[in-house]
């Protein structure tokens, strides 16, 4: 049952992960999806409608954030492995990159089956290599030899070497995950505007705006708890914020417009009579 998007792929996979205890959340600086359990360094999970070369280099890219990084795509008709190749072949190739592979099959009249076809190897840090290209994922591919059956395996083949890992980047990842208070984005969504932490926290001082009128920065610190408030009304990304005279500020039209547009959002956020 072919999908039409990579975003119907996000409800099943972030399931499958929450079953495990994982809390999980869409588009997370650019990746499709994170799953977090405790202290565990992030799952991160790249979405594709099938299986191809552009998904592998992406799920290679991911591994500069971690080292738990899994590429997820529908499991195409009558099972077959996509590209002429066997899922043994596709799995040892996936393992061989240092990346996980996960399947997703959908059905008419019950829920969607995840199937984890193999971990990645989580492998130590080690120098810095180029993404693989095209033709090497290819050779890789074709020089791998199947085993006896088709059922998924554990991880076989460790990369000889991986990416190496971005701290900053990575810490930024869970800083962003751990802000946002609920999962407002469907993983693999494109031209849309995504809810992040900066959103939120934005959409927070306009809340406290409209149903005060008027605040000070120093005020809106103390109701939210948030020390960067001077910074967001200053910079006005949105441009929802006007400076009414030296340190007070009001709700403009377009932060009016963006409290009803983003309702659901709002509506998560901490009672304004909690506040006062």
């Amino acid at each position: 049952m072919p999908i039409k998007t990579e975003t119907e792929l996000y409800a099943p996979v972030k399931s499958y992960f929450e079953q495990q205890g994982y809390s999980v959340r869409g588009e997370v600086h650019h990746c499709d999806l994170v799953a977090i359990r405790g202290e565990e360094p992030p799952i991160i999970v790249e979405l594709k409608k099938t299986f191809a070369i552009p998904l592998l280099l992406q799920g290679i890219d991911r591994l500069r954030l971690s080292r738990c990084v899994y590429v997820a795509f529908e499991m195409p008709n009558k099972g077959k492995a996509p590209h002429g190749a066997s899922w043994p072949q596709l799995r040892k190739l996936c393992q061989m990159l240092g990346v996980g592979m996960i399947t997703v099959q959908f059905f008419k009249r019950k829920q969607p089956a995840v199937l984890v076809e193999c971990h990645p190897p989580q492998a130590a840090a080690v120098p810095a290599v180029a993404p693989a290209s095209a033709d090497l994922l290819l050779a890789l591919a074709s020089q791998a030899s199947p085993p006896a059956d088709n059922t998924a395996v554990a991880p076989m083949y460790a990369p000889t070497t991986l990416p190496r890992l971005n701290k900053r980047a990575a810490d930024g990842i869970v800083r962003e995950f751990r802000e946002r208070r609920a999962d407002y984005n469907v993983g693999g969504s494109t031209k849309l505007k995504l809810m992040t932490s900066y959103r939120e926290k934005a959409l927070h001082l306009a809340q406290l705006l409209q149903h005060h009128g008027t605040l000070s920065p120093v005020r809106l610190r103390d109701l939210t708890g948030n020390a960067k408030v001077a910074s967001l009304l200053q910079k006005n990304y949105y441009r929802w914020f006007q400076r009414v005279k030296r340190g007070v500020y009001c709700l403009t039209p377009l932060g009016e417009e963006a409290l009803i547009t983003y309702e659901h959002v709002v509506v998560e956020l901490p009672p304004i009579n909690s506040h006062t």
